[in-house]
């Protein structure tokens, strides 16, 4: 089976972080997002995975080869045109079946179940703001309509952002749709919009709701995965002689701390060196400084340096911060 994972994006609300690298590259719970997101499909029956690739498409080349055996072709999208778009660029007019996993999206489901099931399925989970999402419309499990970030109300279902569609030169066919007929919600091509093609083309499909959905597309959201996905970790036990640490807490390779305070729910990536500091709450990435600081609800990059007090800061790569 193809999985196809859209990873092109640039992630805005995510910067400075992203200014040097996608989105989907950024550390959550001791991993790149999509990490996580490679590890859950390696196993499940997938044979074949596409990424489409475009904002820092080098360094998600880079991440992958280097870190995966897995048989992974790359797409460039070279113009951002709407998820319908980049999925789309991921297909063939195959009968074959094609699994969808947005790439900022971690999901806590039985993959293997998923994969295998002979329907048309789209993931769901009950939200608060209808209006942020793709909406589905059911009759019990059956899909009756997509409405992508409806004006109205007309229900809390939302895409969870995975599916499992059985013949993807349908899906394939319902993209190119919407292509030429213009057919865009907020000037994007979108994927709701063409699985809704599906639906009236007499497609079948059905609801599957997912029992957790992380998402990682805000600073807010991204911490907030990271502790969820912490708390699931088993906890590490590490062996320092003048710091304590408040589990959970992830600490990568060759990680120093010295006369500290870390955690709860802290993830730091190798190399990083933290001294005489408290941090809670907090992502740091690679081989960083942190001295002489108390952070909190913080996201820092790599290769930076940073000292004094700060709450909800965010902090870029090679930066180096004084906060006071």
């Amino acid at each position: 089976m193809r999985a196809v994972i859209p990873a092109a994006g640039i992630g805005k609300r995510l910067r400075p972080l992203t200014l040097t690298r996608p989105k989907v590259l950024l550390p959550v719970a001791g991993k790149p997002i999509l990490g996580h997101i490679l590890d859950k499909l390696i196993g499940s029956g997938v044979d074949e995975i596409v990424l489409i690739v475009g904002y820092k498409a080098d360094k998600v080349v880079d991440y992958v080869t280097t870190h995966y055996s897995v048989n992974v072709r790359f797409v460039e999208q070279k113009e951002r045109k709407g998820l319908g778009h980049a999925i789309g660029m991921g297909l063939d007019d195959s009968d074959e079946p094609v699994l969808i996993i947005l790439g900022d999206t971690i999901l806590d489901l039985d993959f293997d179940k998923f994969v295998n099931s002979n329907q048309n399925i789209i993931g769901v989970m009950t939200v608060e703001d209808p209006s942020r999402f793709g909406i589905v419309q059911t009759d019990g499990r059956k899909v009756l309509r997509l409405v992508e970030k409806p004006r109205e109300y007309i229900g809390n279902q939302a895409i969870a952002g995975i599916y499992l569609l059985q013949n993807q030169g349908m899906l394939k066919r319902a993209v190119d749709y919407i292509v030429e007929h213009e057919i865009t919600t907020k000037n994007e091509y979108q994927l709701t919009d063409a699985l809704q093609i599906m639906l009236d083309w007499q497609t079948a499909i059905v609801a599957e709701p997912i029992e957790a959905c992380y998402d990682c597309g805000t600073r807010d959201t991204l911490l907030n995965t990271n502790r969820i996905l912490l708390g699931k970790m088993a906890q590490k036990e590490y062996q320092l002689t003048d710091s304590v640490l408040i589990p959970p807490v992830f600490l990568g390779d060759n990680v120093s701390v010295e006369k500290s305070v870390i955690g709860p729910n802290v993830s730091v990536a190798e190399g990083t060196r933290i001294s005489t500091s408290v941090v809670e709450d907090c992502i740091i990435d690679e081989s960083s400084v942190v001295r002489n600081a108390v952070l909190k609800e913080s996201l820092i990059g790599r290769d930076a340096m940073v000292k004094g007090v700060g709450t909800g800061i965010d902090i870029g790569d090679s930066t180096q911060k004084d906060l006071g």
